[in-house]
């Protein structure tokens, strides 16, 4: 179960780094980290009651997707730039 929730919450990370750096641009990176956590915790694929709870136990797994999305992201920029 979990390594599914895992692989669900790494897509999530990309769409919701994505969607923070689209609507956030200009702003400072913790509110786009922020931004990132709460569309993730908000479209975890599980029952609403349970929400919270996961995003306590996957808390450091969801900050590492977070920031690896971002590093994808900026290294995906670069190469387009070059």
């Amino acid at each position: 179960m979990f390594t599914k929730l895992k692989r669900t919450i790494k897509e999530l990370a990309k769409q919701a780094v994505y969607l923070a750096e689209k609507t956030l641009s200009g702003e400072d990176g913790k509110r786009k980290k922020q931004m990132a956590l709460e569309y993730i915790i908000s479209n975890i694929p599980v029952f609403a009651p349970f929400k919270k709870i996961i995003a306590k136990l996957l808390s450091d797994f969801i900050d590492d997707a977070i920031e690896l999305s971002v590093l994808t992201m900026k290294s995906l920029s670069h190469g387009f730039e070059q």
